[in-house]
C-alpha cells in the first residue's frame, strides 16, 4: 500500500450505550420530577420535557459537528477559546447583558436558550489543559512555574465565576486543572502544596461567605434547621428513605410536588432514589462510574499511540463528569455541603446539555482517532 492514509469517522459503541442510558435515565426522570412544574409555571405539563427533548436534540446535533472536527485543530485553538471564554465571564457580568436569576448572574441569553456561560469554561478547560501540558510537559514535570502558570491564568477565571457567584464551577475547573497536570506527570509535593493552598482559600471564601457557611452548617446538621438551613438536604434524604431497595414507581414520588427544591435541575439525583429505589441509584452510579472508566482508559490507549493531546483530552473530560457526578450525588446523599452542580447529561438544562453533548463528542473523536491510527498502522 502506498504511503498514503485513510481517515475515516469510527464509532464507540460502548460509550454510545453509556450516553444514551444517561440520557435515556435523566429525560424519564426528569420528566417525572417537571410535569406538576409546568402544570404551575405555564399551565402545561409537558412543557420541561418538551424543552428538555428539545435540548437534546439541540446537543446532539452540535456533537455530531464536534465530532468531526480534528483534534489537531482543538490543540491549536485552545488558547484563543480560553481567552475568548475569559471575555465571556466578563459579559455575563456587565448589567443588561448578563441574564439574572435567583440572585445570581451566571447566563447569557442566546437564540431563546439560557446558556450557563461556567459550562462552556469547563469545556475549553479541558481543552486548554490538554494543550498546555502536551506543549510544556517537561516544564509542568520539573518547573514549580510550569506548573503556576496555567494555574494563573485560571484564578482570573475563577474570580470571574466567584463575583457572578459560582463557587461550584470554580472548583471543578480548577479540578480539571489541577487533575490534568498531576496526570502528565506534575512532581507530587508540588501538587500537593497546591492542593493544600486551594483548599485553605476554598474554607477562607466558605467562612466569609454567610450563605455558604449557612450551607455548612444545615450539612451538619441539617435537622437542626429542617425548615430553613437544612431544608434542601432534609428532604433529599427523605427521598432516599421513601424509596428503598425497588422506589415506590415512576412518577408515583411525592417529595418532588413542592417539597423537593430544584427537583429537575440539582436534585433529580433524590428523585431516582425515591421513584426507583437504590436499583436506580445503583444503574444511574454504574453508568457515571463505566464513563469515567472508559475515558480513563481510552485515555491510556492514546498514551500509547502517542497521542499526547488525545489522552489529555479524555482524562479532562473523564476527570469533569467524574468529579461533577460525584458532587452531585454527594449533596443528595448528604455527604457533601450543597453546591449549584447539575447531574451531567441527566439533570434539566439548555446550554448544559449542549455543552455536553459536546463534550462527550470529543471524547467520541478521541476513540475515533485512536482506532483511524491503529488501522492505518496495520494496513501499511
Amino acid at each position: 500500500m502506498s504511503g498514503r492514509t485513510k481517515s475515516s469517522f469510527h464509532m464507540d459503541y460502548f460509550l454510545l450505550f453509556i450516553c444514551t442510558g444517561l440520557l435515556l435515565l435523566g429525560f424519564v426522570i426528569l420528566t417525572s420530577s417537571s410535569l406538576h412544574l409546568g402544570e404551575k409555571m405555564v399551565n402545561d405539563i409537558l412543557y420541561y420535557p418538551t424543552r428538555q427533548l428539545m435540548h437534546i436534540v439541540i446537543g446532539l446535533c452540535v456533537a455530531v459537528v464536534v465530532a468531526f472536527i480534528p483534534l489537531r485543530l482543538w490543540e491549536k485553538v485552545g488558547p484563543w477559546l480560553f481567552i475568548a471564554g475569559l471575555a465571556l465571564l466578563v459579559f455575563v457580568l456587565i448589567p443588561g447583558l448578563g441574564v439574572k436569576v435567583k440572585g445570581s448572574t451566571r447566563w447569557m441569553a442566546l437564540g431563546g436558550l439560557r446558556i450557563q456561560v461556567s459550562e462552556i469554561i469547563k469545556f475549553i478547560s479541558v481543552v486548554y489543559m490538554a494543550g498546555y501540558v502536551t506543549r510544556h510537559q517537561e516544564h509542568v514535570q520539573q518547573s514549580t512555574y510550569g506548573l503556576v502558570k496555567p494555574l494563573l491564568l485560571f484564578s482570573i477565571a475563577c474570580f470571574l465565576l466567584l463575583l457572578e457567584p459560582d463557587f461550584g464551577s470554580s472548583v471543578v475547573i480548577l479540578v480539571i486543572a489541577m487533575g490534568v497536570m498531576y496526570l502528565s506527570g506534575a512532581r507530587l509535593w508540588q501538587f500537593l502544596i497546591l492542593i493544600a493552598i486551594v483548599v485553605v482559600l476554598g474554607m477562607l471564601l466558605v467562612y466569609f461567605s454567610p450563605y455558604r457557611w449557612a450551607r455548612v452548617t444545615g450539612f451538619i446538621d441539617p435537622w437542626a434547621d429542617a425548615q430553613n438551613t437544612g431544608f434542601q438536604l432534609t428532604q433529599a434524604l427523605i427521598s432516599f428513605g421513601r424509596g428503598e431497595i425497588f422506589g415506590v414507581g415512576l412518577g408515583s414520588g411525592i417529595q418532588k410536588l413542592f417539597y423537593l427544591p430544584e427537583a429537575h435541575t440539582d436534585f433529580l439525583f433524590s428523585v431516582v432514589a425515591e421513584e426507583l429505589g437504590l436499583v436506580g441509584v445503583l444503574a444511574t452510579i454504574v453508568l457515571f462510574s463505566l464513563l469515567l472508566w472508559h475515558a480513563f482508559n481510552l485515555a491510556v490507549k492514546a498514551e500509547q499511540a502517542g497521542e499526547e493531546f488525545a489522552a489529555f483530552v479524555a482524562y479532562g473530560l473523564g476527570i469533569w463528569f467524574g468529579f461533577q457526578a460525584f458532587v452531585n450525588m454527594g449533596v443528595n446523599m448528604g455527604i457533601l455541603p450543597t453546591k449549584g452542580l447539575t447531574l451531567p447529561l441527566m439533570s434539566y438544562g439548555g446550554g448544559s446539555m449542549i455543552i455536553m453533548c459536546a463534550a462527550m463528542a470529543l471524547l467520541f473523536r478521541v476513540y475515533s482517532e485512536i482506532e483511524d491510527k491503529r488501522q492505518n498502522k496495520g494496513q501499511r
